[in-house]
């Protein structure tokens, strides 16, 4: 089938109040159309409460660059008809004539939105008796083999077969900044953990990590970010540290920084604090070695 338009879901900018929501949807489509600007893909982007659609020509290429966007949480290729339940029907059963047979089962999962002069379930059962009746193939609500998702929003309906999941979270941009202390490769996991909650982050690093692996992996998740570099050892190490947040207006520093992997890591996190006079934050403080390798690997951190 050849899907018209990808249906992107968010989830919790939809509990925010309505203008701290509009705002954090607003953040959103800005940087999905970015991302998609970056990979040269041609897209007209539009939205409706609780959904934003894209429509493109490159929709494979599309899922997987709106799998990297932070704020999203899943999304599906879809076809796009109208409330009319026999079009539906006939839509539904071409969607289903490639995929379904006999031998495999079936379920309807039928949402709605407004005011219609039908329920999901009438929905489900008249689109459902077709299916049947020309395939013959069983149904099966609870395992089935193959899943229609049967959407209808306002008078627009859309079907689709898939879910792609995104890594959620709040749309980068919606936050404050934060100064990332890059000592390892690792410490960009942090970084990653604090861009997933909407930070803008100022990188700083020291010689244990270059600037080719952490451009990579701004790229990688469509961030942006300055970076500079500074001694550790240098007997103004804090102070330079302090007068960099303040510059460009930091809020906390993150580092990288797990108990597993240093027993003086207290002693550094307390250090920090006194000397920087800043929030410190340490989401990677009770991660694992294989935790940490296992979240890179999948953070596109390393290989």
């Amino acid at each position: 089938m050849k899907y018209d338009v990808i249906l992107i879901r968010y989830g919790e900018l939809s509990l925010k109040s309505t203008y701290v929501r509009k705002l954090f949807e607003s953040t959103l489509i800005s940087n999905v159309k970015k991302a998609l600007t970056l990979e040269n893909i041609p897209h007209n982007v539009s939205m409706e409460r609780g959904r934003i659609y894209l429509s493109t020509k490159e929709i494979e290429k599309s899922c997987a660059v709106l799998q990297r966007i932070f704020g999203m949480v899943s999304c599906s290729p879809a076809i796009k008809t109208t409330t009319d339940l026999d079009l539906i029907s006939k839509l539904a059963l071409k969607i289903l004539k490639g995929i379904l047979s006999k031998q495999k089962s079936f379920a309807l999962r039928v949402t709605r939105a407004g005011h219609h002069s039908f329920t999901s379930q009438e929905v489900a059962v008249h689109v459902g008796n077709v299916i049947v009746k020309e395939i013959n193939a069983p149904v099966d609500l609870t395992c089935p083999d193959v899943e229609l998702f049967i959407e209808i929003r306002q008078n627009k309906t859309f079907l689709f077969t898939e879910k792609y999941s995104g890594v959620g979270g709040l749309p980068m941009g919606t936050q404050g900044k934060i100064l990332a202390l890059i000592t390892h490769p690792s410490s960009l996991l942090a970084v990653w953990f604090l861009m997933r909650r909407g930070c803008t982050s100022y990188l700083v690093t020291t010689s244990q990590t270059s600037n080719e692996a952490i451009r990579s992996f701004l790229t990688h998740w469509y961030a942006q970010a300055e970076i500079t570099a500074v001694d550790p050892l240098s007997s103004y190490y804090f102070e330079t540290l302090s007068a960099i947040a303040s510059d460009h207006d930091c809020y906390a520093i993150v580092t990288g920084h797990t108990l597993y992997a240093s027993s003086s890591a207290l002693a550094e996190i307390k250090q920090l604090k006194q000397q920087c006079n800043l929030p410190v934050l340490t989401p990677l403080i009770a991660f694992n070695s294989e935790e940490i390798r296992k979240n890179c690997r999948t953070r596109g951190i390393v290989p």
